[in-house]
């Protein structure tokens, strides 16, 4: 059965930091291209990061790009992200799944709710 759960979110002051994990059951994880996805309140989801297996190709969003790192740790199937440096527009839930090009190919999890306020 594919599972996606997400976690590590939380409340952070501006400047702050999270590490979000995800961890994903059910699928070949090491051969799937994964990413970070993000949704504001009545929105639809974007994406904020993604790589490739072997972790060859990292993409970032321009607003994210120098804070936030996108990691893969296959041995224990879970994809991370390091977020530093958090502004209030941060806040929103993040999604992770794995990607077909730039699609989603999974149902999505929960997500986690990050919220950067003073």
């Amino acid at each position: 059965q594919v599972q996606l759960v997400e976690s590590g979110g939380g409340l952070v002051q501006p400047g702050g930091s999270l590490r979000l994990s995800c961890t994903i059951s059910g699928v070949i994880f090491r051969s799937n291209k994964l990413g970070w996805f993000r949704q504001y309140p009545g929105q639809e989801r974007e994406r904020v990061a993604s790589l490739t297996p072997n972790s060859l190709i990292i993409w970032y969003a321009d607003d994210v790009k120098g804070r936030f790192t996108i990691s893969r740790e296959d041995a224990k199937n879970t994809v991370y992200l390091q977020m530093d440096n958090l502004r209030p527009e941060d806040t929103a839930v993040y999604y992770c799944n794995t990607l077909f090009g730039l699609e989603p190919r999974l149902d999505w999890g929960q997500g986690t709710q990050v919220t950067v306020s003073s």
